[in-house]
């Protein structure tokens, strides 16, 4: 039986994270420390067997850790989801009977980081296209060339999930495999200077003749739309755990909002801030559609976890979770720097830092336009 997140996140450890968070975002370091604890905890075998030593997740429970994670340390969540994202991919692919990434659950049970390396500039077709350049080599692998941003992890992992256009022959397939940390032609540039989620150092990644063997190319799927099981597992288990550390950061900004409109001083008219109307409808309003959020996350969740079968509107229900996260956690923050007043401006304060962290939010697939095609299209038809 899973433990529960209380168990798997103790509070002694989720103090520490948030004790460390602010230092990280003003040095603009990555999140070591907490990494190192988390590894030693276990943490990143959270959806591995339990006979590999790991925690035997499911989907639900991997959202309600980096929800509690998220509302300690945002960047610290983040940085680590990209590793869970790969382990649930596995997983999800793994229920359905396709064994092509278990080696991803065991290495990972062995103590192997993996991360993202699919987000590339100007790419807004996403999983569907590539400006990275796969060519085909004589023993089966390919080499990859091309750039891919926001590789979190970037100072930590050893293997990094990537995939490119074969163009030989019509319109060419997308190759996808794993690079290993140290191959000839990996270039991490030290480029991560951005307003918010500074902890998780996602450094530009340039491929250069990345050469990836055979046994380590996963997938070769054509370009443009389909139903191939990797691709529901990698949007499933993306933008779901990714809407958890978005969740995360509503949390925790709803409960510094109720803090700090609990801890004010009466105004000069002798009325104890708390009592004002205003600053308890704006609670009030953050805690209705929180409560809309959380029950979004947890029907979700348990909805991969049981395998339900939404047909063609599953990727807007997706999409639609992400959206609604991203969206409700900058609102709350807002909310949240209101009811705290001028204090919450200064950039030493935790809601500032909530409130670079979130901007975030908007950058992470799917963007806004795409999630309403995703959605348009899964009730009205495609255009």
């Amino acid at each position: 039986m899973t433990l529960p997140p209380e168990t798997l996140l103790p509070d002694d450890l989720l103090e520490r994270f948030r004790s460390r968070a602010a230092d990280y975002d003003a040095r603009n370091a990555f999140c070591q420390e907490d990494f190192d604890e988390l590894s030693e905890h276990g943490y990143l075998k959270l959806l591995c067997s339990q006979n590999d030593g790991g925690a035997s997740a499911d989907i639900s429970t991997a959202a309600a850790c980096q929800r509690r994670l998220a509302a300690a340390a945002p960047a610290t969540a983040l940085a680590v989801n990209m590793h869970l994202v790969w382990t649930a991919v596995a997983k999800l692919m793994q229920a359905g009977g396709d064994d092509s990434l278990t080696f991803v659950l065991r290495e990972a049970a062995e103590g192997e980081v993996f991360a993202f390396g699919l987000s590339e500039p100007g790419n807004e077709s996403v999983l569907f296209d590539s400006r990275t350049r796969a060519e085909k080599r004589e023993d089966g692998g390919f080499a990859f060339t091309g750039v891919k941003i926001f590789t979190s992890l970037s100072p930590v992992w050893t293997r990094l999930g990537v995939f490119g256009k074969n163009a030989d022959g019509g319109e060419g397939r997308l190759v996808h495999g794993f690079v290993t940390r140290g191959s000839d032609g990996v270039e991490i540039l030290q480029d991560w200077n951005t307003v918010g989620m500074r902890a998780t150092q996602s450094h530009t990644t340039r491929l250069d003749g990345v050469v990836v063997p055979p046994e380590r190319i996963f997938r070769l799927l054509p370009v443009g739309p389909n139903r191939d099981p990797l691709v529901f597992a990698i949007f499933a288990s993306f933008e779901t755990l990714i809407s958890a550390v978005y969740t995360g950061i509503a949390d925790r900004a709803l409960q510094l909002a109720v803090e700090a409109a609990q801890g004010h001083g009466p105004g000069m008219d002798g009325t104890p801030y708390v009592s004002r109307p205003g600053v308890r409808a704006a609670v009030a309003d953050a805690a209705m559609k929180w409560e809309a959020l959380d029950c979004h996350l947890r029907m979700v969740a348990g909805d991969i976890d049981e395998g339900k079968d939404h047909g063609d509107k599953w990727f807007a229900k997706l999409v639609a979770l992400k959206t609604h996260a991203t969206n409700f956690a900058r609102e709350v923050v807002a909310t949240a720097s209101s009811v705290a007043g001028g204090r919450s401006y200064y950039s030493d304060s935790e809601i500032a830092r909530l409130m670079r962290d979130v901007a975030a939010g908007s950058f992470h697939p799917s963007s806004p336009d795409s999630a309403r095609r995703t959605v348009a299209n899964a009730w009205l038809g495609n255009e």
